[in-house]
């Protein structure tokens, strides 16, 4: 499965990702592994998941999210 995911940092912003294991890739984020963005902002929070059955689905739903303003995100919630 392919997860399309959004994490809220410490500093309250919003951020978007794609990967085939959530637990490893919030994981990789908390310990400052992860996107460069998420890096200075730890510890983050799985604020939401969807699952795709492929990769093309999962990345184009990731970029459909992160054009959505902040309210529209959170009605995601």
């Amino acid at each position: 499965m392919h997860y399309v995911y959004v994490l809220e940092c410490s500093d309250g912003t919003y951020y978007t990702g794609y990967t085939t294991d959530v637990d490893r890739r919030v994981t990789e984020h908390d310990a400052g592994e992860g996107a460069k963005y998420t890096r200075g902002r730890t510890p983050v929070e799985l604020r939401h998941v969807e699952s795709y059955e492929t990769r093309a689905a999962a990345m184009s739903r990731e970029h459909e999210i992160k054009q959505l303003s902040r309210p529209e995100k959170e009605q995601l919630f």
